[in-house]
């Protein structure tokens, strides 16, 4: 019985050092000294508070600006330069959109539906043609097919501006500048939309699966309109929202190819507005800054729009 009791009693002893956190240890100098594991759950619920507050900060500096203009954009011309500008004053929303809509026979309208005729009917087209490109050079093995890549990923090394005054020395030469085309044509051609298309048939569309097709009797477009483009939802949705967005904030191209106030965009009539403050005496900050609210609503409803198409490629790969 003795050495029974005496066998738990080192038992219990043991199972009470292992089970806990903690053991202490003699040192050197005849001092007992405690170490400590470090427990999971609370570096994980620091690296939490440190990743949250990074996200806080990170989401105020972005929607501050928003902030401040549609506080800006309640105020009126005295308002914006004796108030406090972080902060309401005399509310003269509804005063400044009419004059927006009203202003110069409502031209803010025409420049409005250019800008989405420029960035919608561009947006689509290029986001279809970098789609069927991206997915001939990820799936289709063709002579060259190496130089045509590296060629793609060069030009869009190239930064837009550089490409500008060639577009219009060539659009001036056969008859497209100051007309829609001008800006439609660009729109079409991505090649950054294209890499983003080739990776994501690269990620998405296996080698089976097209061969499945093929041996079924399916023909090539019927393949890619038909199971390609309905596999690449997600990725097409992020090419034609970055090109939207894109489109939609140009300015520099416009500035030179478009030349009639009819054809302008939103971003290129706002500026002519702010412009005539120097000009002719007018001072239409009231108006400009309304009417740079009022063009950052389609993209955030554009955004809005998207995330389902997102959602449903994330979690296509969860579901058998």
């Amino acid at each position: 019985m003795a050495l029974t009791e005496n066998i738990k009693e080192n038992g219990e002893k043991s199972g009470k050092k292992s089970g806990a956190e903690t053991a202490s240890e003699p040192s050197r100098g005849g001092t007992v000294r405690r170490r400590t594991r470090p427990d999971p759950a609370a570096r994980s619920r620091g690296g939490q508070r440190f990743v949250l507050l990074g996200l806080v900060l990170a989401s105020a500096y972005s929607l501050f600006p928003v902030y401040w203009l549609i506080i800006a954009a309640t105020k009126d011309r005295v308002g914006l330069y004796q108030s406090n500008g972080l902060w309401f004053s005399d509310f003269h929303l509804w005063e400044n959109l009419q004059q927006v809509f009203t202003y110069e026979d409502g031209i803010f309208l025409r420049w409005t539906a250019n800008s989405f005729l420029y960035a919608g009917v561009g947006s689509l087209g290029g986001t279809l043609i970098a789609l069927a490109t991206g997915y001939g050079l990820a799936r289709f093995d063709f002579p060259g097919r190496g130089v045509v890549f590296a060629a793609v990923v060069g030009s869009f090394l190239i930064p837009i501006a550089l490409l500008t005054l060639p577009l219009y020395l060539m659009f001036s030469k056969i008859g497209l500048v100051d007309t829609p085309w001008a800006m439609l044509i660009p729109c079409l051609i991505n090649p950054f939309s294209v890499y983003l298309a080739k990776v994501y048939t690269e990620a998405t569309i296996p080698f089976e699966l097209l061969e499945a097709a093929r041996i079924d009797g399916a023909g090539e477009l019927r393949i890619f309109f038909s199971i390609v483009l309905r596999m690449m939802t997600t990725g097409g949705a992020t090419v034609f929202l970055l090109a939207f967005v894109n489109t939609w904030n140009a300015f520099f191209l416009p500035l030179t190819v478009l030349r009639g106030q009819e054809n302008w965009t939103l971003n290129l009539g706002l500026y002519n507005w702010t412009g005539k403050r120097s000009e002719s005496g007018i001072d239409l900050t009231s108006l400009v800054l309304t009417g740079a609210l009022l063009s950052i609503i389609p993209m955030a409803i554009m955004m809005v729009a998207m995330r389902r198409y997102w959602r449903s490629g994330v979690t296509m790969g969860a579901l058998k």
